[in-house]
């Protein structure tokens, strides 16, 4: 399965190139934000999408991003030389669909048919599909933090199967609410009163969690490789079937899934150059990543995370992340942040030069949803 077509709307702007340029330039797209009530403070840290949105594209930011990140994917596609070989399938990633949305309906701020409708997460997938004519399958695939990575697995699996050529995967979590972050900041796990890069330090001494972001990314994918920024080799899921928020402690399941992803792919983990890490900056998850790559991956992987650049944006993370690989073979750089604090011996010291190689990109979902795919530069 072949990346033939990205987009993305993120903290940084609307565009991939936005995405590019500012993960790029080493300054986080989180910043303090007030508005959140008194209970957060006066301001809170985090990654929010600029208000930008076409309003025909639906009521809020979640539809109009969602919108905006397809059709520049699409478009994408197109300019290198894509063209759709029979229906169109649309998988789309989502954790809590359009939260700013449903609040303000049960809040009684917005009310009708339209708001009602428009509230419903396959409202903008019917009515991108309208837009473009498509008349594949369309469905939602949901796994918390896993859930972008499930979404390609289920696009490389419908692909595989013949059911169709060409998929558009969709990625969209529009959920800093005061409500999310009150929840995520009980849980321990979010940081939102200092800096992102000085808080969120993957896999180094000191880290406090991560920046909650808001991001849609939109993936064209193919059986044909032509334009393609790279492709798809493998994938694997597994759950650790142990607790509603910790990750089983022998991470045997986080290991599992890699080496299935691995054999998938039909590549051992000594061929992996990258690990492009869920890296949140928690504990728990750091703690698991970095043992599976020592075991199952090798003392030859750099590990990078993007997550506090970007934040963290749950259901659209793993496409984030996948789109800085991507564009990192085309481009010949990985943009990661540069560490702040001693760290693991396989961590990339900040952005390095990319001449292809194979690359594990992992994402570890709250509840033990485990997801890995093995991904590999275009052909020559």
């Amino acid at each position: 399965m072949w990346f033939v077509g990205i987009g993305a709307v993120t903290g940084y702007g609307w565009g991939r190139e936005d995405l590019w340029d500012g993960v790029l330039s080493g300054s986080s797209a989180a910043h303090p934000v007030g508005g959140f009530g008194p209970a957060l403070g006066d301001e809170v840290t985090v990654a929010v999408i600029p208000d930008k949105g076409d309003p025909d594209d639906g009521p809020g930011t979640y539809a109009q991003a969602l919108r905006a990140a397809a059709r520049e994917a699409v478009h994408d596609a197109r300019s290198r030389g894509w063209t759709p070989t029979g229906p169109v399938g649309v998988v789309h990633a989502t954790v809590q669909g359009d939260v700013a949305g449903f609040r303000a309906l049960y809040r009684g701020e917005v009310s009708g048919r339209r708001a009602f409708a428009g509230m419903m997460p396959s409202t903008p997938l019917s009515m991108m599909v309208k837009e473009f004519g498509w008349n594949g399958p369309v469905m939602t695939a949901s796994a918390m933090c896993a859930s972008g990575n499930a979404a390609l697995m289920t696009a490389h699996a419908w692909i595989a199967a013949g059911i169709v050529q060409d998929v558009l995967v969709i990625m969209a979590d529009v959920s800093v609410v005061p409500e999310a972050l009150a929840g995520f900041l009980d849980l321990g796990v979010m940081v939102t009163d200092a800096p992102a890069l000085r808080a969120c330090r993957p896999f180094q001494e000191g880290s406090r969690g991560f920046v909650m972001g808001e991001a849609a990314v939109g993936l064209v994918v193919s059986a044909n490789p032509p334009g393609a920024y790279g492709q798809l080799l493998g994938g694997a899921m597994t759950h650790d079937a142990h607790h509603v928020v910790a990750i089983e402690p022998s991470y045997e399941q986080v290991k599992a899934c890699v080496m299935t992803a691995l054999d998938s792919a039909g590549v051992s983990g000594a061929d992996i150059s990258w690990l492009n890490a869920h890296g949140p900056g928690t504990e728990q998850c750091d703690a698991a990543e970095a043992a599976m790559a020592e075991s199952v991956l090798g003392e030859q992987v750099r590990i990078f995370s993007t997550k506090p650049l970007v934040g963290h944006c749950q259901s659209a993370a793993g496409g984030v992340e996948t789109i800085m690989t991507l564009l990192g073979y085309e481009r010949g750089v990985l943009p990661a942040p540069v560490p702040v604090a001693q760290g693991h011996p396989q961590l990339l010291p900040g952005p390095v030069e990319c001449h292809g190689g194979l690359t594990v990109k992992t994402s570890l979902g709250m509840g033990g949803h485990n997801a890995a795919v093995v991904l590999g530069p275009a052909p020559d």
